[in-house]
């Protein structure tokens, strides 16, 4: 089932999400099939529990998408993140452009590492301790950041955000316009 996904100014979209125990947790395999459906109609390659209006410790990361020659190890990259935690960071800070489905029609430069250990379980409930580097890590980290009430936008210089702010007010009065189910404050 495809769900509305949360634009910025919701007030789930700053929670700090909580771990969950996948033993008791309703439904989730079917959570998990609806955010993959969700973030493909979105045409998007990662999407959270906040933005989907929940306030638990999961993302869904799908690279497969993007793979071709240059980057082939994105073609088997599709991952479930349950109770994930980031446990390092470390390499280069490296500025690249970044979009998200909750702030529709915004591209903006973001400094992040380069490389981070994340531990989580995966979606059969199999605990992990992994490294991931480049692009992977990036999209892991944009991703982990929801569950921690944090936005890209958070990240970006002081002047960026201000050359923006009138583009984040209109998200905030619940003027979007994307080609996916959306739910807005308003």
């Amino acid at each position: 089932m495809i769900l509305p996904i949360y634009i910025y100014g919701h007030p789930v979209l700053r929670k700090i999400t909580k771990d969950i125990d996948p033993e008791t947790y309703p439904k989730l395999n079917e959570l998990i099939e609806n955010m993959f459906e969700t973030m493909y109609n979105a045409e998007g390659v990662g999407l959270a529990g906040p933005q989907i209006g929940l306030e638990d410790r999961i993302f869904v990361v799908d690279l497969s998408p993007l793979a071709d020659d240059d980057h082939p190890e994105f073609d088997d990259f599709k991952k479930v993140f349950i109770n994930a935690h980031i446990t390092e960071r470390s390499g280069d800070i490296e500025i690249v452009e970044e979009g998200c489905l909750s702030i529709p029609g915004i591209h903006e430069k973001v400094p992040r590492e380069d490389e981070i250990r994340i531990k989580y379980l995966d979606e059969n409930l199999q605990p992990h301790d992994e490294v991931y580097s480049g692009y992977m890590a990036r999209v892991i980290q944009h991703e982990y950041d929801h569950l921690d009430g944090i936005l890209f936008t958070d990240k970006i210089s002081l002047l960026r955000r201000r050359m923006i702010k009138g583009k984040l007010a209109n998200l905030e009065k619940g003027r979007v316009n994307c080609d996916y189910r959306v739910k807005t404050v308003r």
